[in-house]
């Protein structure tokens, strides 16, 4: 990508997220933005295909940069504690974009694509687990729990009280890791027997 289409991407980008800071997103229109950016229409086409296809690659970015903070995918089954902490500080220092860019009605899709994400790489590495009831229930279970929690009370009781109480409760997973069959362990750790 050249400097010149950079800067174009960066305009359309920074006059994106001044509107939906202000508006939903489905009440931003191409026309609008434009003007906002200074490039024209065809600009614009010639970089997304539409208004929804720019808002996925920005929260695509978004999900990436928080999942940036999750050291080990297996540790959402293996190691509850340590990746419940790193979700929820990946969600903190996104927070203004993510308040941007997943508020309304796009508020769901920020935890449903981080488990899709997640899942992707985990079952990647590990194809074993994809039809595991216990992997696919746990991450789904800790990673809403985090998001929900975050998002619910960061606000009302801070971001360290809530960081606190979701290390008591991820705590609580791993007193249930033992539960995990030897195989899964097995799996997980990379310690398979032949």
């Amino acid at each position: 990508m050249d400097l010149r289409e950079m800067k174009t991407r960066r305009s359309i980008t920074n006059a994106f997220i001044a509107i939906r800071s202000k508006k939903p997103l489905e009440r931003i229109t191409v026309k609008e933005l434009c003007e906002k950016a200074e490039v024209s229409k065809a600009t614009f086409y010639l970089h997304y295909h539409d208004i929804y296809d720019l808002s996925d690659t920005l929260q695509q970015n978004v999900i990436k940069d928080i999942l940036k903070y999750v050291e080990t995918p297996t540790d959402m089954v293996l190691n509850p504690r340590k990746s419940g902490k790193e979700m929820i500080n990946g969600f903190y220092a996104n927070r203004g974009m993510v308040a941007t860019l997943f508020s309304g009605s796009q508020f769901s899709r920020l935890p449903e694509r981080l488990i899709q994400e997640i899942k992707t790489v985990l079952f990647e590495q590990y194809p074993d687990l994809k039809n595991d009831v216990y992997a696919n229930v746990r991450i789904t279970y800790q990673l809403m729990g985090s998001f929900y929690a975050y998002y619910q009370y960061e606000q009302e009781y801070g971001f360290e009280a809530v960081h606190a109480a979701v290390d008591r409760i991820s705590g609580l997973f791993e007193q249930d890791i033992k539960n995990i069959s030897s195989l899964r362990y097995d799996i997980l750790t990379g310690n398979q027997s032949e």
